[in-house]
């Protein structure tokens, strides 16, 4: 488990352990598109282009064919808010498109070669799963009623780390540093050098 995921959810048994009163959830489903590949050893090219909010349970409905492109509505899976994790929402709530981020695993099926793993509004935790390369990790645009719900549990439970002041040594500011603003010394050139060794080279 990376550090992104450890402050968000602990996994024990298998289970995820979630903070209750900072935690909300809604299945979301997952669009995929089949497009004729562009050379010869890429049959097709698949690729993640819309999220649906509030769907019901699908497995890879055809929503639409155009020729011999298709795009299915491949599978619904919960779309999880955790109060640990707002710092991330809000970065990628400040992006010019807030994405979702959808978590894709191939498996040998011609006609289904992909497995949708995981629905995330966390850039960071995606990131992880990017930097895994066992996945292959899509950004889709949010609809605007899906911004609205993320800002809003964004507002309700964010909070911004206590800013602590730094503690200074404490030092005498009236001290003088040896010669520095010392009247005894006339010359610009002398200013780093102590009245006494300036007597000792006078008398020389």
């Amino acid at each position: 488990m990376s550090g992104h995921d450890g402050a968000r959810k602990v996994k024990f048994g298998g289970n995820v352990i979630r903070n209750p009163k900072k935690f909300e959830t809604m299945p979301v489903g997952v669009v995929l598109r089949r497009a004729p590949g562009a050379t010869r050893w890429a049959k097709w090219v698949w690729k993640a282009t819309a999220v649906l909010p509030g769907a019901a349970s699908a497995d890879w409905a055809v929503l639409r064919e155009e020729g011999r492109t298709i795009e299915y509505h491949a599978a619904t899976l919960p779309l999880e808010l955790h109060g640990a994790d707002t710092e991330a929402y809000l970065h990628g709530l400040s992006a010019q498109v807030p994405c979702l981020y959808i978590v894709l695993r191939e498996r040998d099926d011609e006609t289904r070669p992909l497995d949708v793993d995981l629905v995330t509004a966390s850039p960071y935790e995606a990131q992880d799963y990017a930097d895994s390369g066992e996945d292959i990790v899509e950004k889709v645009a949010m609809p605007p009623g899906l911004i609205a719900w993320v800002q809003d549990f964004v507002q309700t439970h964010h909070q911004d780390e206590a800013f602590r002041k730094r503690r200074r040594d404490r030092k005498d500011v009236t001290l003088i540093e040896d010669g520095i603003g010392d009247a005894r010394i006339t010359q610009l050139a002398d200013v780093y050098r102590s009245p006494m060794q300036a007597k000792k080279e006078r008398l020389q």
